[in-house]
């Protein structure tokens, strides 16, 4: 079977210069910038301008199409089921829609981190995680985001060695809930093979999961600091390719593209980034997704 390719960029905040940010703020659409003015925190603000931006940089050069005329559409899992939405106004997963419609994105940001994944007609998660301290207990983080099975592999591991496995486990979840859609409240429904075994999906306990056989799912390097994962639902082959972030900036309007070299550097995944997984036990929905515009980026 031909390998599925997906591409990954990854940005740095603290790489990019402020000419190149200020560029990127300028690819922000209405709603983005209002968004965009609602963080707190610089780093916040740069994170959510560098995520957008490269998204469209690397949408615009896939479909053909300048960057600042990709739009999106923000797909709602819950909304899809009829379920009350958490967040007003727009809000959901971005697909690009119009000329660049069947261009599949997701975007993850922790630390001074942002990775962006890209596929071709199938549904793609990313996740990066910034390695932190973290508590053991009933109310822990781990707690709430690694399951039964998962928390009593989990808790007899060395103390040394609970770090690494939580972020290495959190970051394969939350690419494959974001693949789906149902975001971070059906993190537990899924089981993944611990840390040092082969990546496998043990169980997947919900009926919106995709059929045997359709998930690929990698850890992507990140350096001692991060873990990250991307999660394809396909039954090819997966083959990463990790893009010249570098390079893609170079589209910016009036930018001068000035980056470290981090994670950049056109190259192939090595053999273990080609992983395979075991079946799913049910099916996904086959309901549409309700969309929510997103329109075009407003230039400056």
């Amino acid at each position: 079977m031909t390998p599925l390719t997906c591409d990954l960029w990854w940005g740095d905040i603290t790489a990019t210069t402020p000419d190149q940010m200020r560029a990127l703020h300028g690819m922000l659409n209405a709603e983005e910038r209002q968004r965009h003015a609602g963080y707190r925190l610089q780093a916040d603000k740069d994170r959510f301008a560098l995520a957008r931006g490269l998204a469209r940089l690397a949408v615009g050069r896939a479909a053909g199409i300048a960057a600042k005329s990709v739009a999106f559409d923000l797909l709602c899992f819950a909304c899809e089921r009829g379920e009350p939405a958490h967040k007003l106004g727009p809000h959901g997963k971005p697909r690009p829609s119009g000329p660049a419609e069947g261009v599949e994105i997701s975007f993850s940001h922790s630390g001074d981190r942002v990775l962006l994944a890209m596929t071709r007609g199938v549904a793609v998660g990313a996740d990066v995680q910034q390695v932190r301290g973290i508590a053991l207990g009933p109310d822990s983080l781990a707690d709430d985001l690694l399951n039964e099975a998962e928390m009593a592999h989990y808790t007899r591991l060395d103390p040394e060695q609970r770090q690494d496995a939580f972020f290495t486990l959190w970051s394969r979840k939350e690419a494959l809930v974001k693949a789906t859609r149902e975001g971070i409240k059906g993190v537990t429904e899924v089981t993944i093979s611990p840390p040092g075994a082969p990546i496998e999906v043990h169980a997947w306990d919900s009926p919106h999961a995709p059929p045997p056989g359709h998930v690929q799912l990698a850890d992507v390097p990140a350096g001692d600091d991060y873990r990250a994962a991307v999660a394809v639902l396909t039954p090819r082959p997966l083959e990463i390719a990790v893009g010249d972030t570098a390079e893609l900036l170079r589209d910016l309007p009036n930018a001068p593209a000035r980056t470290d070299r981090r994670g950049a550097g056109t190259r192939r995944a090595e053999g273990r980034a080609e992983t395979r997984t075991a079946p799913a036990a049910r099916r996904p929905s086959p309901a549409a997704a309700p969309r929510h515009r997103q329109g075009p980026s407003a230039a400056r």
